[in-house]
């Protein structure tokens, strides 16, 4: 289990490098740069192939192999990276948001590879594990490229940043060519079983991806899971840049310590479902975020520039905010991949990427729309809003199916 486990990390921390370039570097970036907060969240068009990625996941699930699509994908970012490393935000920033829309392309093919691979990896026992994998490998790559970046850019500049994150995906990526892990574990199309029929028709496939159990009420719960935190996570950090926190503060405890309390988070979430049920697990996480959200609400009200516990209190929160999170986050993948485990296995790795791309289509909705809901009503009303869309979640949480649970 460990070779695979460390397989799969690998994997998903070169996947997570694009995510924490434009979550955490570019938004902090752009706000030292005077644009708005609607400006600042119209960026996350960007993310727009991953919204689109159930449409070329077939593709990915029944032409030629995981392997091949992951060696053609990571090639594929590492050579993104080097033109990024000729461009330069403040003289092309269109160059630039066109790089990173190819960069969210190319790792959305690879996620879906990847995703594909755990699924038929992974056995029962080791789900919950190798979820933890996905989540802390992910992570640690999105802080390592955000967080991390945002604190020594300064120093060592942009295009040295991007020809180092170019060298991380070209290593990552002749690792991939050599490994024995996914020696003989697929087959192209062509071997597949005699008179097998594939589809590529939108509306079977589509039906086919229903009918699987538990799929509804799990799309509807991936939709709303994270839109109160979401909100919260993407604008309180904007909201103590506007009260006098500065862009390397926030780099150090939004970017680096905000986002190891994550990662923690994510860690013992494998260890909890190994030991308690499921659905349990997710029922008290998810009123620990409501008290976390109700807490950050009224730092929001209360907040006072020149307070040393006020900004202590913050800091707090954001860890609070960001360990629970995480530990949501592998719960939520868990159910995800349970879920699609019942799938045949023509569509597993199609399954697991609709239910993904639902996820960042709920995501990825509201961070563009937050920013603009922000500065209509206010950080106050904004924030009470973040507390009653979470609160939906709970309510959904609670009605979860046995099976799925």
């Amino acid at each position: 289990m460990n070779s695979k486990l460390f397989f799969l990390g690998l994997l998903y921390f070169v996947q997570g490098i694009p995510y924490g370039l434009q979550s955490s570097l570019l938004p902090i970036y752009l706000r030292t740069s005077g644009l708005s907060l609607t400006k600042i969240s119209l960026t996350k068009a960007l993310y727009f192939p991953w919204i689109l990625k159930v449409i070329w996941a077939p593709f990915v699930d029944q032409l030629f192999t995981k392997k091949k699509w992951l060696l053609v994908s990571m090639s594929g970012l590492a050579l993104t990276c080097l033109v990024s490393a000729l461009l330069s935000p403040d003289a092309n920033f269109t160059a630039v948001a066109l790089v990173l829309l190819t960069m969210n392309f190319l790792a959305s093919v690879q996620d879906i590879a990847v995703d594909g691979i755990a699924v038929q990896l992974l056995r029962d026992e080791e789900v919950g594990y190798g979820n933890t994998v996905q989540v802390v490998g992910y992570k640690i790559g999105s802080v390592l490229a955000g967080g991390g970046l945002l604190v020594v850019m300064d120093v060592v500049g942009w295009s040295s940043l991007f020809v180092l994150l170019g060298t991380v995906y070209c290593v990552v990526t002749l690792h991939t060519w050599g490994t024995p892990v996914l020696k003989g574990l697929f087959k192209i199309q062509s071997d597949r079983k005699k008179g097998q029929h594939e589809s590529f028709n939108p509306w079977d496939i589509l039906q086919e991806l229903l009918n699987v159990p538990d799929t509804q009420w799990t799309l509807v719960f991936v939709l709303i899971y994270k839109l109160g935190e979401q909100g919260a996570i993407s604008m309180f950090p904007l909201f103590l840049l506007d009260h006098q926190m500065s862009g390397q503060e926030l780099g150090i405890w939004n970017g680096i310590v905000a986002m190891g309390f994550s990662i923690f988070g994510s860690s013992i979430g494998g260890l909890l479902i190994s030991r308690y049920r499921l659905l349990s697990l997710m029922t008290a996480a998810f009123v620990l975020r409501l008290g976390s959200l109700a807490f950050q609400t009224f730092l929001v009200l209360a907040f006072n520039n020149n307070s040393f516990l006020m900004k202590g209190a913050a800091i707090v929160s954001i860890s609070a905010q960001h360990f629970l999170g995480g530990l949501i986050t592998t719960l939520t993948f868990t159910v995800m991949m349970h879920c699609t485990q019942k799938a045949d296995e023509r569509i597993q790795a199609t399954h697991y990427s609709f239910l993904a791309t639902l996820e960042v289509l709920g995501k990825l909705t509201f961070s563009a729309l937050v920013g603009w809901v922000v500065d209509c009503i206010g950080f106050p009303a904004s924030f009470f809003l973040f507390l009653i869309l979470s609160a939906a979640a709970v309510v959904h949480v609670l009605k979860a199916p046995v099976t799925g649970s």
